[in-house]
C-alpha cells in the first residue's frame, strides 16, 4: 500500500509540480485528528486555525475535524497522499515507513528532554530525510509539536515488567510501538484511538499507552483505574499533509503556514507542562490509583528493541545517541 500511495503521490508532485507559481488565492485546510474537542490537542489546533486566519487575512483557512471525522490516521494519510487538501497529526513512527531510520526517534527512552528531539529535528540529519520524505509524497508541516510523555493506563498495576505478562495493550499500529510493548512484556493490540474506550469495557483490551492529557481527554481512566508511570515515550510529533496539494500552493502560504505551524508547536509545549499535573489530581479524585515504578527494569527490557530494526543505517542508535548529547 505505501508503494501505491508513493507512486500516487509522485504522479500527483508531476500533474501540479507547475501550479506553485500560480497566484495566490484562498485555500481551505482540513485539520484532521483522533483527539477530542477540549483536548490540549484540540486547543492547539484551533490556536493555529486562529493564527493562520490573521495572519493570512482570511486566505487561508483551516477547518478542524476532531474526534476520527474523517477516519482514522490510516485513512487520512492516504487521503494527504492522493493529493487531497488535508493534514494530521503523525510520528516520525508512522513516516519509518517512508523513511526506516526515523524511526528511532520514537524509541523506548531515547531521552526524557523533548528538547533534545526538537533539535535533532533541526539537523541536517533530518533535513536530509525530510527532503527524501517530499520526494515519496510526504509534506512536513510543522515538526516542534510536543504530545507528551507516555504512560499506561490500566486495569491492574504495573510495578515491573513482569506485570504485563499477558497484559492486552491497546498501541497504535506501528512497528516501533508494537516492538516496544513486546519488549516490556505486554501483548500489544494495535487499534485507532476511537476504539479504545469501547474495547476496554467490553474487556477486548486491558490497558492502553498513551499521555496523561489524552488518557484524561478521552476519559479512559472510567474503565481503568491504575494509572502507571512507566514514562516510556517522549512523544514528539509531526504534522503532515501530501506534498502534491502543497507543491500546488504559492510559496508565500506554504511559508506562512509553516512560520504558523512552528508558532503553534511552540504553544502545545507550553500547554504539556502545564496540565499534567492538575490532569493526574483530577484522575485521582475520580478513583485513579497512581503507580510509580522503579523505571531501571523497564529502560533495561526496552534495549531489546534497538536491536530489532536491520534496515536501519549502521550505527544510527549510536548516532542518534551523539546528536542528543
Amino acid at each position: 500500500m505505501k508503494s501505491i500511495l508513493a507512486g500516487v503521490a509522485a504522479l500527483c508532485l508531476a500533474v501540479t509540480g507547475a501550479a506553485g507559481m500560480a497566484e495566490a488565492k484562498p485555500v481551505t485546510i482540513k485539520v484532521a485528528y483522533e483527539n477530542n474537542p477540549g483536548e490540549p490537542l484540540d486547543k492547539v489546533m484551533r490556536h493555529w486555525a486562529e493564527q493562520v486566519k490573521e495572519q493570512s487575512k482570511g486566505e487561508i483557512t483551516f477547518d478542524l475535524y476532531p474526534s476520527s471525522q474523517l477516519g482514522s490516521k490510516q485513512d487520512v494519510m492516504e487521503q494527504a497522499m492522493m493529493g487531497m487538501n488535508v493534514i494530521t497529526l503523525s510520528d516520525v513512527a508512522f513516516l519509518a515507513d517512508y523513511e526506516p531510520d526515523l524511526g528511532i526517534l520514537f524509541g523506548p527512552y531515547l531521552t526524557e528532554d523533548p528538547q533534545k528531539l526538537f533539535k535533532i529535528y533541526e539537523s541536517d540529519w533530518f533535513k536530509q530525510k525530510n527532503e527524501s520524505l517530499k520526494e515519496k509524497g510526504v509534506h512536513i508541516v510543522m515538526s516542534n509539536y510536543l504530545y507528551g510523555v507516555r504512560h499506561i493506563l490500566s486495569k491492574k498495576p504495573i510495578n515491573t515488567p513482569a506485570d504485563m505478562k499477558g497484559m492486552k495493550v491497546r498501541v497504535p499500529n506501528n512497528v516501533m510501538q508494537i516492538k516496544t510493548i513486546q519488549a516490556l512484556g505486554g501483548t500489544p493490540t494495535p487499534m485507532p484511538l476511537g476504539e479504545v474506550y469501547p474495547a476496554l469495557t467490553q474487556g477486548v483490551i486491558d490497558a492502553v499507552e498513551n499521555p496523561i492529557s489524552v488518557l484524561y481527554g478521552q476519559k479512559l481512566h472510567e474503565q481503568a483505574k491504575y494509572l502507571n508511570l512507566v514514562g516510556y515515550l517522549t512523544n514528539t510529533s509531526v504534522w503532515v499533509g501530501g506534498e502534491a496539494f502543497f507543491a500546488s500552493l504559492p510559496k508565500e502560504q506554504v511559508d506562512l503556514i509553516h512560520k504558523t505551524g512552528y508558532e503553534a508547536g511552540l504553544y502545545s509545549q507550553k500547554l504539556a507542562a502545564e496540565q499534567d499535573a492538575e490532569m493526574i489530581e483530577a484522575m485521582k479524585k475520580a478513583g485513579v490509583e497512581v503507580v510509580t515504578p522503579e523505571l531501571g527494569p523497564f529502560r533495561e527490557a526496552a534495549k531489546a528493541v534497538y536491536t530489532q530494526f536491520p534496515e536501519w543505517s549502521p550505527n544510527l542508535y549510536q548516532q542518534v545517541q551523539g546528536m542528543l548529547k
